[in-house]
C-alpha cells in the first residue's frame, strides 16, 4: 500500500504543469525519458567481475589520488552508520568505504562496487541525479523515483577533471531510519568539500611539472602555469572566476594576461591601465624608458601615469635608465 502511495505521487506531480522543481524535473526524467515505474521493484544491475575490474583500471590513477580524502571523509561519517561511495561519470559504483556489520544492509541496496546507479537506470537518486544535473543534490528517502529505494537517503556532489568534465561522484548514503534532512545538510557540506579536495589532488596530478596558482577566493581555483608563465590548466572553479571555457584543453596563454582580462572586467578601466603599466614595466625588467618605448609613450607620460596609478620607481636610479623596483612590480597588482 505504502508503496503504491508513493508511485501515484510522483505519477501525479510529473503531470503536473506548474510543479517546476529541481525534483519533480529529475521524476520527470525518469519516468518519460527513460520509461521507468516508480511501483516497479528494479534492482540495481550489476557488471560482472571482468566488466568492473576494466573500469577500476581505467580509472585506477584517479582512484588512487582519491582514496586519502574518501579515507577522510568516512572516518567523520561512519559512526553515523553511513557508507561512502566513488561512482565514474557514467553512474557505476567503484570503491566502497562501509563498516563490517553494515556492509550487508549496503549489499542489500545494491550499493555495492560494480552497480549502476544513474539515473537512466534506477530514476531519481543521489548518484544518478547528481550526473545528470552536474551539481550537488540531497536525495532525502521518498525523494527518491522507485519506491525500492525510498529507505535511503543519498548525498552527492560531483567531481570534475582538469579539463573541467564531470569524471565523478562522490556519495555518502544511509538506509538508517532515523536519518534526518538536518543531519543530511551537514554530511552534505563535507561531501563537497571532499569533492574539491580530490579535484584540486587530481589536477596537480594532471600537471606534475607545473607552477599550481590560486587564481580566485577559493583554494579551488587553480592554474596549472609551465616554465614560461603560460597557463595551461585550470579547474572548474578557476575557469569560472576567469572567464574560461567550462570544458576542453585549455589554449596555453600568458597568465598575466589572463589575471588582466580579468581585472579589467572587475576593476574597470583604472584598474586595467594600471595592469598594462606593470606588465610593460615586468617585461622590460623595471626599466621605465624601454617600457615607456614599449607602450608608445614618452618616458615623461609614463612617469606621470606610474604616479597617478601608484608605481614608484627605484630611488637613486640613473637619468634616462630609470628603473622600478622588482617589489613594486611584484606588489603593485
Amino acid at each position: 500500500m505504502e508503496t503504491r502511495h508513493h508511485a501515484d505521487r510522483v505519477i501525479e506531480r510529473t503531470h503536473a504543469s506548474n510543479d517546476l522543481t529541481p525534483l519533480t524535473a529529475s521524476w520527470r526524467r525518469s519516468a518519460l525519458r527513460h520509461g521507468l515505474d516508480p511501483a516497479q521493484p528494479i534492482r540495481a544491475r550489476r557488471l560482472t567481475a571482468a566488466e568492473l575490474a576494466a573500469r577500476r583500471e581505467a580509472m585506477g590513477p584517479f582512484l588512487s589520488v582519491a582514496a586519502q580524502a574518501v579515507d577522510e571523509l568516512y572516518r567523520v561519517v561512519s559512526g553515523s552508520g553511513c557508507a561512502v561511495l566513488l561512482t565514474d561519470a557514467d553512474g557505476i559504483l567503484l570503491d566502497r568505504r562501509a563498516s563490517a556489520a553494515d556492509a550487508p544492509a549496503f549489499d542489500a541496496w545494491a550499493l555495492a562496487p560494480g552497480a549502476d546507479w544513474s539515473e537512466a537506470a534506477q530514476g531519481t537518486n543521489g548518484v544518478g541525479t547528481c550526473l545528470a544535473e552536474g551539481r550537488g543534490v540531497i536525495i532525502h528517502r521518498d525523494q527518491h523515483f522507485l519506491s525500492a529505494n525510498t529507505g535511503m537517503s543519498c548525498i552527492d556532489a560531483p567531481i570534475h577533471g582538469p579539463e573541467g568534465q564531470i569524471i565523478a561522484a562522490l556519495d555518502v548514503s544511509s538506509a538508517r531510519a532515523d536519518a534526518t534532512e538536518g543531519m543530511n545538510a551537514l554530511i552534505a557540506a563535507m561531501v563537497g568539500q571532499s569533492a574539491r579536495a580530490i579535484e584540486a589532488a587530481w589536477f596537480r596530478a594532471a600537471f606534475p611539472g607545473a607552477r599550481i596558482v590560486v587564481a580566485g577566493d577559493g583554494v579551488e581555483a587553480l592554474v596549472a602555469v609551465d616554465r614560461d608563465d603560460l597557463a595551461i590548466g585550470a579547474t572548474r572553479a578557476a575557469r569560472r572566476a576567469l572567464g574560461l571555457p567550462k570544458t576542453g584543453a585549455l589554449k596555453p596563454c600568458p597568465l598575466s594576461d589572463l589575471l588582466a582580462e580579468v581585472a579589467e572586467g572587475e576593476g574597470g578601466f583604472g584598474h586595467a591601465e594600471r595592469a598594462a603599466v606593470i606588465r610593460a614595466l615586468a617585461r622590460a625588467d623595471g626599466n621605465v624608458t624601454a617600457a615607456a618605448r614599449a607602450l608608445g609613450v614618452g618616458r615623461a607620460t609614463l612617469y606621470r601615469r606610474m604616479s597617478r596609478l601608484g608605481v614608484a620607481p627605484a630611488h637613486g636610479a640613473r637619468p634616462g635608465s630609470e628603473t622600478v623596483r622588482r617589489d613594486d612590480i611584484g606588489h603593485a597588482s
